[in-house]
């Protein structure tokens, strides 16, 4: 009998090739999921979108198990357990800042697809498509118990001159505009493995960009980078497959002999 594995998976460049827009999953991907559940091991997204915006692909490949808002956000079988939100007072630091700047902005206050900004400058500017965004005059953060994320309008390289930003996590993935989330996803497993009373050494993490780092940690898992990783998640890796388009899931998987029943 093999051991049962505690298996994480990043979703864009890992699970789902593409690119933002044009986003499927490989064939190779599906098969090896359907074995590996199968095979009776333990199956977790870990994702840097927040819960509600990764909640339908998550059902849509058949997982339970998720790591959202970038390991601050925890769903086990199928329920949303906890999200835990960033610090409030470094985030209305961040905000006032920006508004004494004219820098335009929005925030996160729920688990939703919708962030709230104080006028239509962020639309405007960003003409963004990823999430929607309503507008709530003389829109103040201090008002919310709880903030998860921001969203900062500036081209780069301006967000280095911004204070508030060395003081919170955050990332670039559009050149009109910047996140500020969380980026610990081995926070997140940590967390998960705790309340599954699992051991570190019997997990398995994947991914392949800058905001995976966070799981190429010396935590004990195994750690596996994509083909199309970045060179940094790659020096980082015990084993680096093939592309995500190239059957990079599946042929990690059977390198790592995960198909054997546990």
């Amino acid at each position: 009998m093999a051991k049962k594995r505690y298996l994480f998976f990043d979703i864009d460049g890992t699970l789902a090739a593409g690119g933002y827009g044009n986003t499927y999953i490989p064939e190779s991907t599906k098969l090896a999921l359907q074995k590996l559940r199968e095979a009776g091991h333990f199956l977790c997204i870990a994702t840097g979108r927040a819960q509600a915006m990764a909640v339908s692909f998550m059902k849509d490949l058949g997982f339970e198990n998720m790591i959202s808002d970038g390991g601050y956000g925890l769903t086990l079988n199928g329920e949303l357990i906890d999200i835990t939100p960033l610090p409030k007072d470094k985030m209305v630091s961040l905000i006032r800042e920006c508004q004494t700047k004219n820098i335009p902005w929005g925030i996160q206050v729920d688990n939703s697809d919708t962030r709230l900004v104080p006028d239509e400058r962020f639309e405007e500017i960003t003409h963004d498509i990823y999430m929607k965004s309503h507008i709530v005059p003389n829109l103040n953060p201090e008002d919310y118990e709880k903030l998860y994320k921001a969203y900062i309008v500036c081209p780069y390289p301006e967000e280095f001159t911004i204070e508030g930003l060395k003081n919170l996590p955050w990332c670039r993935f559009f050149k009109e505009y910047l996140y500020v989330e969380p980026a610990d996803k081995a926070f997140g497993i940590n967390k998960m493995l705790n309340h599954l009373g699992a051991k570190a050494e019997d997990a398995v993490v994947f991914g392949d960009a800058a905001n995976d780092l966070s799981m190429f940690t010396d935590d004990g898992w195994i750690k596996v980078a994509m083909g199309n990783a970045i060179p940094e998640l790659k020096a980082k890796a015990d084993y680096v497959t093939t592309d995500v388009d190239k059957d990079g899931i599946y042929n990690a998987c059977v390198h790592l002999g995960l198909f054997a029943s546990v």
